[in-house]
């Protein structure tokens, strides 16, 4: 049989402040009772499968979420499919069939706030199940100030206030995508930039320019200028766009991956007159972008 473990669950999505708190419990737990640890998360959304509003646009993929998992969490992570079969189990059946059965759970650990299982219950429900089933319930202790949420950071981020959004993170939001072909207007006036192809269900920050640092493959860092929106300026009812002009690099990114991490945002997105008074713009954008970046290094 698996070892005994200690167990807290959750979409998790951002690996956030609050995250990090919880899982820093956990782990504490754990040692005490002499168990290993297990975060337990989900390979999608629940609003994909229960429906009603629609799931949200995510500030971590699946992948990235593991990283961050992977860098911050000294325990094991287990994905659960959030399927229809998983979607219709009760709380004390996930926690029978999943939790004890297949894991050998003898601890939960939930969050101040968090409820699972069809029909939910009341954190005195939960803890009769665990008793029923053999599980040890606790409520773990809220983090301390402002609310951390992905709910909350997540509307930050929509706003483009991306140094609020990173105090809740506890780190700066990031973008990581693969490099594709554009039209070279930038080389033309002077920016060039790496135009990204990103994953569909990725939060993208409110429309506009961004300060920005930039980790190209070899890990070299660089600090950018990062354009979000329609390019108006270009073409009437353009798709949305990500372009990123690296400051003091000349090298060729095709078909490779980047890593951008944001630092504040500089303007909103305009429409210019001619590609003559964009490029002005973008000359005065990538001064302040420059004093942006020197100001949080």
């Amino acid at each position: 049989m698996k070892n005994a473990c200690a167990v807290t669950i959750g979409f998790f999505d951002g690996i956030h402040r609050g995250h990090r708190f919880l899982l820093q419990q956990l782990k504490e737990l754990a040692e005490a009772e002499g168990l290993s640890a297990v975060a337990i998360t989900f390979d999608q959304h629940p609003k994909c499968i229960t429906g009603g509003s629609p799931a949200p646009l995510l500030l971590t993929t699946l992948e990235e979420k593991l990283d961050l998992l992977a860098s911050t969490f000294d325990g094991e992570v287990v994905v659960l499919p959030f399927t229809q079969e998983l979607c219709a189990l009760t709380a004390k059946e996930f926690m029978h069939s999943i939790l004890r059965s297949r894991l050998n759970a003898e601890h939960l650990l939930m969050g101040y706030n968090h409820r699972f299982g069809r029909g939910g219950g009341s954190p005195e429900d939960y803890v009769k199940w665990g008793q029923e089933t053999g599980i040890s319930v606790n409520t773990a202790v809220a983090l301390e100030g402002e609310k951390v949420s992905s709910s909350r950071i997540r509307s930050l981020i929509s706003l483009g206030e991306m140094e609020k959004a990173n105090a809740l993170l506890g780190y700066r939001y990031f973008l990581n995508g693969s490099v594709v072909g554009g039209k070279q207007i930038g080389h033309r006036i002077g920016f060039p930039t790496a135009n990204l192809s990103l994953p569909k269900q990725k939060l993208l920050p409110q429309c506009g320019v961004y300060a920005v640092e930039v980790t190209l493959p070899d890990g070299t860092k660089r600090g950018g200028m990062l354009c979000i929106g329609h390019r108006p300026t270009l073409e009437k009812n353009g798709e949305i766009s990500v372009e990123v002009h690296i400051f003091d690099f000349d090298g060729n990114l095709y078909d490779k991956s980047i890593y951008v991490d944001f630092i504040g945002k500089i303007r909103e997105e305009k429409q210019f007159s001619s590609l003559e008074a964009l490029q002005h713009q973008l000359s005065v954008d990538a001064v302040s972008v420059r004093n942006m970046i020197c100001h949080f290094a």
